[in-house]
């Protein structure tokens, strides 16, 4: 039987896909790119015009062999759930009606859905795959902030995605990653608290010498 805890948390991880999905979809619409593998798919769905959820999912397996290794099979059990949950989400957008946005109105959305969205799955530990993963563990081990830690990234790969929208669109890109690391650092305590490896406790002295 499931218990009361591990409901709670499997609808903060649902509420978080369906959040982060809403941001992307966003972006999406507004032709503006965002960070992470999200994001290199977002720019390969422009390129081939072709789904983002195909991209999306195939781009995170090679990051999940690392979360196996680094950050436990429980870390990364949720995080291919989230990242399914999200593919599933964004593949949608084919039966939604057509709708569309300014540029800086969808940046600026999408960056805030997508900040919050990501926050609640860091909390609850889980990721949606790619640099996610990397910043959460430099977090775990060397206490990086792990919203410098995406924007970096995510810098980067606007940077390689503006061939696809123009400059004015990348710009606005880059605001849109940066509002989401500051929202992402905002709760960067509460995200190191819950994903903080579980001390072991030492052992007592009849323990120690039996």
């Amino acid at each position: 039987m499931i218990s009361r805890e591990a409901m709670g948390r499997l609808s903060m991880l649902v509420l978080g896909c369906l959040i982060t999905s809403m941001g992307v979809l966003i972006l999406r619409h507004s032709q503006v790119v965002t960070g992470g593998t999200a994001g290199l798919s977002l720019t390969l769905s422009y390129l081939f015009n072709a789904p983002f959820a195909i991209f999306f999912f195939t781009t995170n397996i090679p990051f999940y062999l690392f979360s196996f290794y680094r950050m436990g099979w429980r870390f990364t059990a949720t995080t291919i759930l989230s990242v399914s949950l999200l593919s599933l989400l964004t593949g949608l957008d084919r039966w939604l009606p057509t709708f569309s946005l300014t540029t800086g109105a969808g940046a600026v959305t999408g960056g805030i859905l997508i900040g919050f969205g990501l926050s609640m799955l860091f909390i609850n530990r889980a990721s949606l795959g790619g640099i996610n993963i990397l910043a959460l563990f430099l977090q775990q081990k060397k206490k990086w902030n792990p919203g410098t830690v995406n924007f970096v990234f995510d810098f980067i790969i606007v940077l390689l995605g503006i061939y696809s929208v123009g400059i004015a669109r990348g710009l606005w890109s880059i605001l849109s990653i940066a509002i989401t690391s500051c929202i992402i650092s905002y709760f960067k305590k509460k995200i190191g608290n819950n994903n903080a490896p579980t001390a072991q406790p030492h052992p007592s002295a009849s323990e120690k010498y039996a």
